[in-house]
Formats: C-alpha cells, sequence, structure tokens
C-alpha cells in the first residue's frame, strides 16, 4: 500500500488542490511547483491517462468526475490517451530545480514527456 502524503492540508483541500494541479498539467503541459506535491501530482495525472486509455463510458465518467474542466478532460480522450496508447506508465517526468527563494523549498517542473 502506497503511501499518501499529507500536505499540511485536510483531505479536502488537499484532494481540491491537486485535482487543480493535475487539471493544470494536463491542459498545459507542465507546472512548477515543490517535489513533494510534484511527486502526487504526478502519480494522479498517470493514473487518469491510464484510465482514459481505456476509453468507455466508466472511464470516461471517472475522468471527468476527477478532472476540474470540460474542456480539459476531452483533451485527455482526444490528444493525450491517444499519445500514449503503446507506453505502459511513465507519462511524466519531474526534473528539480533548486531551492525557491524565498522558504528554500525544493522546486520541480512536472512535465508530460
Amino acid at each position: 500500500m502506497a503511501v499518501k502524503r499529507k500536505l499540511g492540508r485536510s483531505s479536502d483541500h488537499r484532494m481540491a488542490m491537486l485535482r487543480a494541479m493535475v487539471t493544470f498539467l494536463l491542459e498545459n503541459g507542465r507546472i512548477e511547483t515543490t517535489v513533494t506535491r510534484a511527486k502526487e501530482v504526478k502519480s494522479m495525472a498517470e493514473k487518469i491517462i491510464t484510465t482514459a486509455k481505456r476509453g468507455d463510458l466508466h472511464s470516461k465518467r471517472q475522468v471527468f468526475s476527477f478532472v476540474t474542466k470540460e474542456t480539459v478532460a476531452k483533451k485527455v480522450f482526444d490528444d493525450i490517451a491517444p499519445k500514449y496508447a503503446d507506453k505502459n506508465g511513465g507519462y511524466a517526468r519531474i526534473v528539480r530545480t533548486g531551492p525557491r527563494k524565498g522558504d528554500a523549498a525544493e522546486m520541480a517542473i512536472i512535465e508530460l514527456i
């Protein structure tokens, strides 16, 4: 069983934040955030893409219930999932960029490959 990071937030706040970050990643292809958040976002984004690769009605309902923008959910099925049809995981990459200036938190860029 994988241990989920709490990220210093209540479960509702954490889930809302991660849903928004996954949606933004799928919409733009890359985001800059802290390393621990990037690891959680990568895990969730890869699960969404894997679900979208099935392409049936149940997977569409699952993706539409998680992704916060309808246009992004449509993009997942039309553009992103077919792109990774022959690949079994590893759809995103985390690149560490060094400490943040204000609080020295370790920053990273997460991007779709």
